[in-house]
């Protein structure tokens, strides 16, 4: 409930101090994300839902959108049984991408603690400003790119693969930069 009430609200009510009409939301609502709870097998990892290709309502998800409304999700999503289960948010802005790629033309960011990927994560002034497959490959066997950042950078370029225009990674006190067209963080692409 923290995730979907406190957390979630907070976001929603400082967009609607920059004018967006924001509406918080978890997958369950309106039948936005419907995703399968994660079956047990060496590890019961509880009520963790995975999605799949038929996850995402595009359409409920745009009707929201053209009726001028800008949807928050937060990491909670349901099974169609009545159950909320707690699925991966990055995954799930992966996931959302994607479906809506297919009616908009997508860029995805991904906002953490860094101002993107980092050649040398203890300095800020290491950033790498775009990436391609290639270079991911490169960044991954010099273990400049390892850990926790694998699987953020798989599920960008597999939004990528599957039509999101580009994925940026970046920290969330540049969003602004958005507004004035300026580039920001580490840019994911198909091809530099």
């Amino acid at each position: 409930m923290v995730y979907g009430g406190l957390i979630n609200k907070n976001i929603v009510a400082q967009l609607q101090r920059f004018g967006s009409n924001a509406i918080g939301l978890t997958g369950a609502d309106g039948d936005f994300i419907r995703t399968k709870k994660r079956p047990v097998k060496n590890i019961d990892y509880g009520f963790v839902g995975d999605i799949d290709e038929h996850s995402i309502n595009p359409k409920n998800i745009s009707s929201l959108m053209e009726a001028g409304f800008t949807p928050v999700f937060c990491a909670l999503t349901h099974d169609g049984e009545g159950q909320l289960l707690n699925t991966n948010a990055d995954t799930i802005a992966s996931a959302l991408a994607i479906a809506l790629a297919k009616l908009y033309n997508t860029t995805l960011i991904y906002c953490f603690e860094k101002k993107g990927v980092l050649k040398d994560v203890g300095d800020e002034s290491s950033l790498v400003n775009e990436i391609d497959p290639k270079r991911y490959e490169e960044l991954r066997a010099q273990q400049i790119i390892h850990s926790g950042m694998l699987p953020k950078m798989d599920n960008a370029f597999f939004a990528i693969s599957c039509g999101v225009n580009a994925v940026i990674i970046g920290h969330s006190d540049d969003l602004g930069n958005l507004k004035r067209d300026k580039p920001f963080g580490t840019r994911l692409t198909k091809n530099l």
